[in-house]
């Protein structure tokens, strides 16, 4: 498994802003050790000029760093209805990401009728080589584990798959184990992974359709009383999962991207290290 800093980390509320730079954040995950960063169109996306592409292109190929996925648009990473617009005119979100020497793209999907959109976007995704994919997500198709295997077989196509990140699976009141992870083997393409407890006096709340208003506390990754990665990389070792892990939280809260960067890839190396 190869470690992929999401640019999230960098994010303020509204998530469609950066506290840092592309390049301060490319530098600050290659001293540290990770291998990708995941693309959010806070630094580029189907908004951006071709010059700064270009340039993000060029300045984590100057670090020897991948990126690994693409969020192209701010509808799908704020979840709201637009979400799933970008099905709909897939072609900029393919541009983008052939430019940015990526093959996945992060997509959303709230209603039935998404379904169709995504298998004719998939079907042009396909023919450059490149893949679709739903976040483990409130409020969305894929809130629950069955609901995500149901529209992972009705778009029924290779290049369609998911994106498992067991804290949204957790607030939805969702097993994120070992058994999860089996049936969602034939299409794992990503991992994401942010840390949460739940609890009734928890200051954030998030609402789902599954469980109602779910108050939590953001916590580090590597702090106790949340979701279980021992358990999470046991169940990635059972089905041979060899992609990237992503650490994909909003640490805005806890601590600077800095730290957050730094402590997550001290906490998350020993674990990919080991399968």
């Amino acid at each position: 498994m190869k470690l992929s800093l999401s640019v999230r980390v960098a994010e303020n509320a509204s998530k469609k802003d950066a506290t840092h730079t592309f390049v301060q954040l490319t530098e600050l995950a290659a001293n540290l050790g990770y291998e990708a960063m995941c693309m959010r169109a806070s630094q580029v996306g189907i908004q951006s000029p071709l010059e700064n592409i270009t340039a993000a292109r060029k300045q984590a190929d100057s670090l020897n760093l991948k990126i690994s996925m693409v969020t192209g648009d701010f509808p799908v990473p704020l979840n709201n209805d637009d979400g799933p617009n970008g099905l709909r005119n897939i072609t900029p979100y393919l541009d983008l990401t052939e430019l940015l020497g990526a093959d996945l793209i992060r997509i959303a999907m709230k209603v039935e009728e998404d379904i169709p959109w995504a298998q004719r976007a998939s079907d042009e995704a396909a023919e450059r080589g490149i893949r679709l994919a739903h976040q483990s997500h409130t409020q969305s198709l894929f809130e629950t584990v069955e609901g995500s295997i149901y529209v992972l077989k009705r778009v029924n196509r290779k290049n369609f798959g998911i994106i498992y990140e067991p804290a949204n699976l957790d607030l939805c009141a969702q097993d994120y184990g070992i058994e999860t992870l089996k049936r969602f083997a034939p299409y794992l393409f990503n991992v994401y992974l942010q840390n949460h407890i739940r609890r009734p006096e928890g200051k954030t709340v998030l609402y789902t359709w599954i469980q109602g208003n779910v108050p939590h506390d953001p916590i580090r990754l590597q702090d106790e009383g949340g979701i279980d990665f021992p358990l999470v990389f046991q169940g990635l070792e059972a089905i041979g999962y060899d992609e990237y892990v992503t650490v994909h939280q909003a640490f805005r809260e806890i601590m600077e991207p800095e730290d957050a960067a730094e402590q997550s890839y001290a906490y998350l190396k020993p674990f990919v290290r080991n399968l």
